[in-house]
C-alpha cells in the first residue's frame, strides 16, 4: 500500500459468507433503523445498503416477535445478518434459531453463567459467530468501581478482555470483539491496548458518534486513526441519521487510505467568485447518479472552465462550466465542448462509456 499500512495480523472467521480477519478486506457494516418485526420495511432497507455497499446487517432483536422475523428476513436478502441482544439469552437463541448468521452480545448483560452457556453452545451447534461488543456506557459495576467509577479504556479492555476468556473457557473461538465509547481519544487507546493483547479480529467503529457532521468527524478521525494502523477488520460508521450515509462515509474513510475502494471517486472544487454554475446541484446529482456505480474511475466537477480541467488533471474524466459552454476533459485535456445544460448528462454518459472500456481490457 502507498501509505505502507502493515494490517494486524488476526485469526480468521465467519460471519455467514463473510471472511473477516486473517487478512481478508475490512467489511463495512451497518445496521437497520427499522422495526425488524417489520419484514417488509426491513427486508428494504438491508437490500438497499447492500445496494450500496454493505456486507454485514445488523438488526435489533429486542423481543420474540423480532427474533421469529429474522427466519422471514434471511431468505429476502444477501448479505449475512447479525442479531443485535442485550439482556434476554432467550432472544440469541431464537435469533440463531431463526437463521442469524452471528449474534452481537455483551456477556455481562446477558445474566447468569448458565444463560451465557445457553448462547454459546447454541452458536457453536449452528456455526455462528459472535461479536463481544463492549461499550463505554455498560461496562460491569465491578470494574467501573476499580477504575475509580469511570469507563476508562483500561476498563473497558479488561471488561473484553474478561468476556474473551469466558468464552473460550467455553470452547468458542468464533470471536470478534468491539471497544467503542463515544470519544475518539478512549476509543483509539482501547483499541490499541487490546490489539496488543489478542489475535481476535476487531470491529472497529465509534458509538453514539452524533449526527451527520460531528459523526462523520469523530468516525473519520478515530476510524482512520485504527486503521492507519493495521487495526480494524470490519468498521461501522454509526450516525444518527439514514444508515445508507453510513455506509457511504465508510468507504470513502477506506478509500481515503488506499486501503479499499468502491465505485467512482468524485472530486470537486469548493467554488469561488469565478464559479459560474450551479456547482453544488450538479456534484449532488452526480453522486446520487452514481451512489451504486461501480466504475473504477476518479470524476472531477469543477466550476471553472478556465483552471478546472487543469486543477484536476489526475481525475480519469471531469466537467466543467461557465458562461453557457461545457467541458469534457480526461486527465486535464479538454476533449470536446458542448451546451452547459448537458453537463451531466455528459459526464454519466462518459463515466458509463469508460466502465465499459476498462472491462474489455
Amino acid at each position: 500500500m502507498p501509505f505502507n499500512i502493515k494490517r494486524r495480523k488476526t485469526r480468521q472467521i465467519k460471519v455467514g459468507s463473510v471472511p473477516v480477519g486473517g487478512g481478508a478486506p475490512i467489511a463495512v457494516q451497518s445496521m437497520t433503523n427499522t422495526y425488524t418485526q417489520d419484514v417488509a420495511a426491513t427486508v428494504a432497507q438491508v437490500n438497499q445498503l447492500a445496494a450500496a455497499g454493505c456486507e454485514i446487517i445488523r438488526v435489533a432483536v429486542p423481543d420474540e416477535e423480532a427474533a421469529a422475523a429474522i427466519a422471514q428476513i434471511k431468505p429476502a436478502i444477501d448479505i449475512p445478518l447479525i442479531a443485535d441482544i442485550h439482556f434476554d439469552y432467550r432472544l440469541a437463541i431464537a435469533a440463531a434459531r431463526s437463521g442469524a448468521d452471528g449474534l452481537r452480545i455483551n456477556p455481562g448483560n446477558i445474566g447468569s453463567e448458565k444463560k451465557v452457556r445457553a448462547v454459546v453452545d447454541c452458536a457453536r451447534d449452528l456455526g455462528l459467530a459472535i461479536r463481544v461488543g463492549v461499550n463505554s456506557g455498560s461496562l460491569e459495576k465491578d470494574l467501573l468501581e476499580k477504575y475509580g467509577g469511570q469507563a476508562t479504556a483500561d476498563a473497558m479492555v479488561a471488561s473484553a478482555l474478561r468476556h474473551i476468556e469466558h468464552l473460550r473457557s467455553l470452547d468458542f473461538h468464533e470471536l470478534k470483539v468491539s471497544l467503542k465509547a463515544s470519544d475518539v481519544y478512549r476509543t483509539v487507546a482501547a483499541y490499541r491496548q487490546l490489539a496488543g493483547r489478542t489475535d481476535l479480529p476487531l470491529h472497529v467503529g465509534v458509538t453514539e458518534a452524533g449526527g451527520l457532521y460531528a459523526g462523520i468527524v469523530k468516525s473519520a478521525v478515530g476510524i482512520g486513526m485504527l486503521l492507519a494502523e493495521g487495526i480494524g477488520d470490519t468498521l461501522r460508521v454509526s450516525l444518527t441519521r439514514d444508515p445508507i450515509e453510513e455506509i457511504k462515509v465508510g468507504y470513502e474513510i477506506l478509500r481515503s487510505l488506499d486501503i479499499r475502494s468502491r465505485g467512482p471517486e468524485i472530486i470537486s472544487c469548493p467554488t469561488c467568485g469565478r464559479c459560474k454554475v450551479d456547482l453544488f446541484n450538479i456534484a449532488e446529482q452526480v453522486e446520487s447518479a452514481l451512489f451504486t456505480s461501480r466504475a473504477d474511475a476518479k470524476v472531477a466537477i469543477m466550476g471553472c472552465v478556465v483552471n478546472g480541467p487543469g486543477e484536476a488533471r489526475e481525475a480519469d474524466i471531469g466537467i466543467a462550466g461557465g458562461d453557457g459552454t461545457g467541458v469534457l476533459f480526461r486527465q486535464g485535456k479538454v476533449v470536446r465542448k458542448f451546451d452547459q445544460t448537458e453537463l451531466v448528462s455528459v459526464l454519466l454518459d462518459e463515466v458509463e462509456k469508460h466502465e465499459k472500456d476498462k472491462q474489455k481490457e
